[in-house]
C-alpha cells in the first residue's frame, strides 16, 4: 500500500481518488449490461437461458430454478459432513434475525390534536427479489443478510438467485426454508427478476450486492432496487490501534475484488510504516488481495485526529472502523465497527448487522440493508367533526393560497354539514 501525507499532492490525488471512487463513467458496463436487460426482457427465458449458459455455466438441459429436495440433501449433507457450518449458520442467523427483529419499525397512532388522530401502518412488500453473488467465492452469508430480514419483514414471495449456487449456498436455503430459488446470476438475473420471464415471475424489489455488471443492471432495470452495492470497500482509521489487527481487515477486505478499495488513515507515521509491512506480509499468496492492495489501497498520514475524521466523513466508506473515542465524530459510513476487537468480517458473517451495504460515497445519504427496505411505512389519519371544523379553516386557507378551489371545497362542504 502506498503511503501519502494528507498535506502534499500525491496525499491530495489519493484522498480525491477515495471520495471519488466508483464515480468514473464505466460505459462499456452499462452497455453490455442494457443490452442483457433488453434481451431478457424481449425474449424471456430464451435469452435467460443463453446468457445463463454462457455466463454462469448452466447446463444446457438444466432447470433455472433449484429443486426444494435438491437444497434440502446439500443441508443433510452438511449437516452429515461438515457439522461446524451448520452451527455456524445458525449462530449467525439468530444474531441477523434478532438484530432485524430490533429495526422493525412500529405502528402507532397518536391525538395530535383534539379530534385529529394521525399514526403510521406497517405493510411488508409482497415479493422481493435477492442476488446471491456466486462467482469467485460461494456466499451463503449473503443468503442468510438478504432473506432473513425479508422474512422478519413479512415478505409472502422471496426470490433468490445465484449463478453455480454452492453447497453450502444450497444449504443456507434450505436451512432458511427459501423455496423460489434460481441458478443464475449477473445481469441476466438482475433482468429476470425486473421484467419477468415464463419461468420467473418479476418482483416488486430486488436486493442484495453484485459485480459491476450487476449493479448496472439493478441501475438501469426497470425494477425498485435496494442500492448500488458494488464492489468492497473498507477505511480504517486510528492512531493507537493493533498494526496487525488493522492489516488483517485491509487484506481481508481487499480478498474479496480485483476492484476493492481500501484504505488506512491514521496521524501516526510510525504506525503507519508497520501497518504498511503487515499488510505486505500478510498478502503473500493471495494473488487478488494484492492486486486489489497495489491498484486501490492507500495509506494516508493525517496531520491530526481532526483531520483523519474529516477525510473519513468524506470517504464514507461502506466499512468503517475507528478507535472508541472517535466514534461519535463519524458521519457517513455503511456501517462502523468500533475498536481493536470489532473485526470488519464480524460484521460480514454473524454479529448482526447487515453486510449488505453502500458503497461508492453512497453512505452519505443511507445505511445498510435493513428490515426497513422490506416494508412499506403507511401514514393514516383520522379527524372527527369537530376536529374537522378546528382545523378546517387553515387547510382552507392553504388550498385558497395555492388556487386550489376545490380542495377547499373538499372541506368546507364538511364543515356546514349537519350531524347524521
Amino acid at each position: 500500500m502506498r503511503i501519502v501525507r494528507s498535506n502534499t499532492a500525491a496525499g491530495r490525488d489519493a484522498i480525491a481518488r477515495l471520495v471519488n471512487r466508483g464515480q468514473a463513467a464505466r460505459p462499456n458496463v452499462e452497455a453490455i449490461a442494457s443490452k442483457i436487460l433488453r434481451d431478457v426482457e424481449r425474449k424471456g427465458d430464451t435469452a435467460l437461458r443463453r446468457y445463463a449458459v454462457e455466463l454462469d455455466g448452466l447446463g444446457l438441459r438444466q432447470s433455472f430454478k433449484v429443486q426444494r429436495s435438491e437444497s434440502l440433501d446439500a443441508l443433510k449433507k452438511m449437516r452429515s459432513f461438515d457439522p461446524a457450518f451448520v452451527k455456524a449458520l445458525e449462530a449467525a442467523a439468530g444474531n441477523i434475525r434478532k438484530f432485524a427483529e430490533w429495526q422493525s419499525p412500529h405502528e402507532w397512532s397518536r391525538k395530535i390534536q383534539p379530534g385529529v388522530n394521525v399514526g403510521q401502518i406497517v405493510r411488508p412488500l409482497e415479493s422481493v427479489g435477492c442476488y446471491v453473488p456466486g462467482g469467485r467465492y460461494p456466499l451463503p452469508s449473503t443468503l442468510l443478510m438478504t432473506v432473513i430480514p425479508a422474512q422478519v419483514a413479512g415478505v409472502r414471495r422471496i426470490v433468490v438467485v445465484s449463478p453455480r449456487p454452492a453447497l453450502q449456498t444450497l444449504a443456507a436455503a434450505a436451512f432458511l426454508g427459501v423455496t423460489d430459488f434460481y441458478r443464475i446470476g449477473g445481469a441476466q438475473a438482475i433482468a429476470a427478476l425486473a421484467f419477468g420471464t415464463r419461468t420467473i415471475l418479476r418482483v416488486d424489489k430486488i436486493v442484495g450486492p453484485g459485480n459491476s455488471y450487476v449493479t448496472a443492471a439493478k441501475k438501469l432495470g426497470d425494477c425498485p432496487i435496494d442500492m448500488l452495492a458494488g464492489p468492497t470497500e473498507a477505511l480504517i482509521v486510528s492512531h493507537t490501534g493493533n498494526p496487525i489487527f488493522i492489516a488483517a481487515d485491509l487484506v481481508g477486505q481487499a480478498e474479496h475484488d480485483l476492484e476493492a478499495s481500501v484504505a488506512f488513515i491514521t496521524c501516526s507515521a510510525s504506525l503507519a510504516t508497520l501497518v504498511s509491512e503487515e499488510v505486505r506480509r500478510l498478502s503473500e499468496g493471495n494473488a487478488i488481495a494484492r492486486r486489489a492492495l497495489a491498484k486501490n489501497g492507500y495509506i494516508v498520514v493525517t496531520r491530526s485526529r481532526a483531520e483523519a475524521m474529516d477525510i473519513a466523513n468524506a470517504v464514507a466508506s461502506e466499512h468503517l472502523t475507528v478507535d472508541p473515542v472517535d466514534a461519535k465524530s463519524v458521519r457517513n459510513a455503511g456501517s462502523v465497527f468500533i475498536g481493536d476487537y470489532s473485526a470488519q468480517p464480524a460484521g460480514d458473517y454473524a454479529s448482526g448487522p447487515n453486510h449488505v451495504l453502500p458503497t461508492a460515497g453512497s453512505a452519505r445519504v443511507r445505511g445498510g440493508l435493513s428490515v426497513n427496505d422490506f416494508v412499506k411505512i403507511i401514514t393514516v389519519q383520522q379527524l372527527s367533526q369537530a376536529g374537522l371544523r378546528k382545523l378546517g379553516p387553515s387547510i382552507v386557507k392553504l388550498a385558497q393560497a395555492e388556487g386550489l378551489a376545490a380542495h377547499a371545497e373538499a372541506i368546507q362542504v364538511r364543515m356546514g354539514a349537519n350531524h347524521a
